[in-house]
């Protein structure tokens, strides 16, 4: 079963502009494109001049998903920002959000909307250059399928979404806890039959 109540399970807030944001700096993943325009939207409302100082990175969502997400995309590209790009997936996204961090400039604001695999990568790259908790958001939005690091190889495995899990590096048996470490992007997975191997909990699709 689940250790279930770890603090250090992270809890995400909606999203919101901040005003005190010299520099917008927004990755989006999917549905996160909503989450995002609606701060864009915030932002436009307020008369705030930051739209010309905001780059938006996005990984679109598929063209047989959520309508709400192509409609979003349409009028974010509509917007006087800076810059917005698409990219065709995770790792050149994350590629081109390091190389806007080494550049950036004092009073940048981070926005992050997507699934939560996808929210702590970025989460942690932003701590890799140093930003604080104040000058990041996140919105957790799609996919609750889990990244999770073997605690016995320090192998990790992607988008898991079952409460155990085969581990590709030793191939031990995984029970995928809430414990979630910042600096690795990921829950922990220990070893589920230590005590009698062989012997499994059922196993369930439990992360959707």
């Amino acid at each position: 079963m689940l250790v279930t109540g770890i603090k250090s399970k992270p809890v995400y807030a909606p999203l919101r502009a901040d005003p005190r944001g010299r520099y917008h700096l927004m990755l989006g993943l999917g549905l996160g494109e909503v989450a995002l325009l609606r701060v864009l939207r915030e932002m436009q409302e307020s008369a705030l001049a930051g739209l010309a100082r905001t780059r938006v990175l996005l990984i679109p969502a598929p063209a047989v998903g959520d309508a709400s997400t192509a409609e979003a995309r349409r009028e974010i590209e509509r917007l006087p920002l800076q810059e917005m790009r698409a990219f065709p997936d995770v790792a050149s996204l994350l590629g081109e959000f390091k190389s806007l961090l080494a550049d950036s400039a004092m009073g940048t604001r981070l926005y992050v909307a997507g699934p939560e695999s996808f929210i702590g990568l970025a989460m942690k790259i932003a701590l890799e250059f140093n930003l604080n908790k104040d000058e990041i958001r996140a919105e957790e939005l799609g996919s609750q399928a889990r990244r999770v690091y073997c605690i016995h190889c320090r192998t990790t495995a992607e988008n898991v979404r079952t409460n155990i899990v085969r581990c590709l590096g030793c191939e031990r048996w995984l029970l995928v806890r809430d414990h979630y470490s910042r600096r690795l992007a990921a829950y922990m997975g220990v070893m589920v039959d230590a005590e009698a191997p062989g012997e499994l909990p059922p196993i369930k699709e439990v992360f959707v």
